[in-house]
């Protein structure tokens, strides 16, 4: 490719973090913010994916931080799911926790299922008991909910 532009080297990103090829998404950032290209909240919501897959929960974190303070971008809803994703991949339920209290938006359902999942994954009823009261708050009427606290 003679040119490559911000589309390009975000299909590319995420491409590859999506098909279990982190290493390769975080290296081709590199690659991108050398060739002088600036990232945009894409280009992060890549290399979050990239770091979910792979587990460097430091690292993930550190992206994050470097989006938001570093790029000035705001971080959106599909970020912070990224980063619920990654933490307890790495047993840290309860900073998952703490993130999402802290996300200046409300939780979607995704983010409060995924929580739920995680606390089952993990066997921490307390915590389980709080994800599954927010997503009932979520999502009332969906009897669902209540049978992911069941054993599978």
């Amino acid at each position: 490719m003679k040119t490559k532009d911000l589309i390009s080297w975000n299909t590319l990103i995420g491409g590859l973090a999506m098909h279990g090829r982190g290493v390769d998404a975080l290296n081709l950032f590199i690659r991108m913010k050398n060739a002088g290209q600036k990232p945009d909240g894409i280009t992060f919501l890549g290399i979050l994916c990239a770091c979910t897959h792979m587990g460097p929960v430091e690292d993930g974190l550190a992206y994050f931080q470097s989006m938001v303070h570093d790029n000035s971008i705001v971080p959106q809803i599909e970020h912070y799911g990224c980063m619920v994703d990654l933490l307890p991949r790495a047993g840290r339920l309860e900073q998952a926790m703490d993130f999402v209290g802290k996300m200046p938006m409300e939780p979607d359902v995704v983010i409060g299922a995924g929580l739920l999942g995680a606390c089952r994954t993990h066997k921490n009823v307390e915590l389980a008991e709080v994800a599954l009261q927010r997503l009932i708050e979520l999502e009332p009427k969906n009897p669902a909910n209540y049978g992911k606290m069941w054993p599978g």
